[in-house]
């Protein structure tokens, strides 16, 4: 599997497990405190061949996705779970822990960032699904982020991804019903 974008990843060990997965390119942001210089390298990759970012599901990665977005719009993301990204002796969280076929599911399953996204789930209808307050809104966030291959994320950072990756109210609906289906047989 050849990748055309440049994927942008957080250090080399990430960089050998992408590579040992599929054919593509990488630029490392080696951690969150992403230079100005590495910006650029990421701009430019952006404007020759698109760019995907993929970085661990931890907060410093989300950390570093965010710090991307801002500065080179219209970037794709893939994510990997949890679940998938735990070292053997459960440990350690990377994408440099990942499967190659976890990686290249991930891949495979690349979301495109809207640069005007329309907002197509509103404020009332996330509420109103439990994914805001409550003991559940965690675990339903972590189900639909999963559902939907956009990460899990906190309250406001999910709302702002179903925009952003221009979720349809149609996939949302549908998505939350299959997660409370599933709350009501456990």
């Amino acid at each position: 599997m050849k990748i055309k974008e440049v994927i942008v990843v957080e250090g080399r060990d990430d960089s050998v497990a992408i590579k040992r997965a599929v054919e593509a390119d990488t630029i490392e942001t080696n951690g969150s405190a992403i230079g100005e210089t590495v910006l650029k390298r990421i701009e430019l990759a952006q404007e020759r061949r698109g760019v995907i970012i993929f970085t661990d599901p931890d907060y410093p990665g989300e950390r570093i996705r965010k710090i991307v977005s801002q500065h080179v719009p219209g970037c794709k993301h893939a994510f990997i779970q949890k679940e998938e990204a735990l070292s053997k002796n459960g440990n350690d969280l990377g994408v440099e822990n990942a499967s190659p076929e976890a990686i290249r599911k991930a891949l495979a399953e690349v979301k495109q960032e809207m640069i005007e996204p329309v907002q197509a789930i509103t404020w009332e209808d996330y509420v109103q699904a439990g994914l805001t307050s409550g003991e559940m809104a965690r675990k339903r966030r972590e189900k639909l982020g999963k559902k939907l291959n956009i990460g899990y994320a906190n309250g406001k950072q999910l709302f702002k991804r179903l925009t952003m990756f221009q979720i349809t109210e149609k996939e949302f609906v549908d998505k939350v019903k299959e997660i409370l289906l599933e709350e009501q047989n456990e």
